[in-house]
């Protein structure tokens, strides 16, 4: 598609599939070097494979990011393959099934915080000092409306997905002197986990879709990943602290 980020190097969690596979492509299709991070080995070999297909260099580590030492070594697998991180995109989130509040117990609320905020966290700090070192860098967090509106069911979802958005703020002032920026999106497309929802809850995936005045889901290659490597391309170098909403026009601010 390009060379907009060629020379440069991309962390991208969460990405042996769905979402994270798309945007993982979208960037080495723009000339990134790519290394991608997932807990199952099983699930990035065949990225890995996909990516060098295309022209791409990558690699794959296999890593918790709930477990700091766990994202440590993989942005060291990073400086080592490719010589630093220019891109980081926090995408992994461990999910359960939607239950109420009443329902939710330590071990629900780790599972989404760990994932979630925490890895999201970890990623960060350990990715800011080699950004720093080579001059800056991008972040990009993912938030999403159903945890701007609190939709009924989505409460540790919510809490995590917002405590992301408050942490991406307090980056993009913070490490704005060191021309690292911070941007949020807020994604709605037909992941494998919204397939499994549209399956499993057919009634509520139609009134939800109701709700989005393009009368669709995003596709997440066409219209999340390629948005997601616009963002951290040279055009949107102005652009930090920002909440994007990808999502059809379901969550319109004033």
């Amino acid at each position: 598609m390009g060379t907009q980020l060629q020379g440069r190097t991309a962390i991208v969690t969460g990405a042996g599939q769905g979402l994270g596979r798309a945007i993982a492509l979208a960037l080495g299709d723009r000339g990134a070097n790519i290394v991608i991070n997932g807990r199952t080995k099983a699930k990035l070999d065949p990225v890995v494979a996909e990516l060098a297909t295309r022209g791409t260099r990558a690699v794959a580590v296999a890593a918790d990011v709930a477990r700091r030492a766990d994202v440590d070594a993989t942005v060291a697998v990073a400086v080592d393959a490719f010589g630093g991180v220019d891109i980081l995109v926090n995408n992994a989130q461990a999910t359960a099934p939607p239950a109420r509040l009443t329902a939710l117990d330590d071990e629900t609320f780790d599972l989404y915080f760990g994932s979630g905020a925490r890895g999201t966290l970890y990623a960060m700090q350990a990715c800011h000092p080699v950004m720093k070192q080579r001059g800056g860098g991008c972040v990009v967090n993912f938030g999403s409306s159903t945890a701007i509106i609190g939709d009924v069911g989505f409460g540790p979802y919510v809490m995590t997905k917002e405590a992301i958005r408050g942490l991406s703020r307090v980056a993009a002032r913070e490490w704005g002197r060191d021309n690292i920026r911070v941007n949020v999106i807020c994604p709605a497309a037909l992941t494998p986990a919204g397939l499994e929802f549209q399956e499993s809850h057919p009634e509520a995936y139609r009134a939800m879709l109701k709700t989005v005045p393009l009368g669709r889901m995003g596709d997440e290659s066409a219209d999340i990943a390629n948005a997601v490597a616009a963002l951290v391309g040279d055009d949107f170098r102005y652009l930090t602290g920002a909440t994007l909403m990808l999502d059809g026009g379901r969550l319109l601010f004033p």
